[in-house]
């Protein structure tokens, strides 16, 4: 068994993007937008980038859609889903909600407007149970 855990905020979140951006399933239509590199974590949590996902209609130009904001603590990721009028979107902080709660991931809801719901990913090993959060997403859109 392994006795050290990853619980560095900045390389969850690397691991995290590297998980979405190599993905070729159900998560391939994700990318990230806004990222910065040089994010350095805080108390509250700082930008690190945003998850979107491409949404081809029968314009020429493909639009995209924000499924979740990343959030660099010290020792852990936030991820913000956000609710929104569109594409089903209502639901969003609900469905990833359920689906956090399934892959035993802290969960809480945020009452603002629009609405969302935070997961929190507290080391590396849970990176992993966030991909079926971020494919309830992208099945929710």
């Amino acid at each position: 068994m392994v006795a050290d855990r990853l619980t560095d905020g900045v390389r969850i979140g690397q691991l995290l993007a590297s998980e979405v951006t190599g993905n070729e399933g159900r998560l391939r239509r994700l990318t990230l937008a806004d990222a910065n590199p040089d994010v350095e974590p805080t108390a509250d949590g700082a930008l690190a980038y945003r998850i979107v996902r491409t949404v081809d209609d029968d314009t020429t130009e493909a639009a995209e859609r924000l499924i979740a904001e990343v959030y660099v603590q010290s020792d852990r990721v936030r991820l913000e889903f956000v609710g929104g009028d569109t594409d089903g979107a209502d639901d969003l902080p609900t469905v990833t909600a359920a689906a956090a709660e399934e892959a035993g991931l802290r969960v809480r809801p945020k009452a603002v407007r629009p609405p969302r719901t935070l997961v929190f990913v507290e080391d590396g090993a849970q990176v992993k149970r966030a991909l079926p959060v971020l494919a309830a997403a992208v099945d929710a859109i």
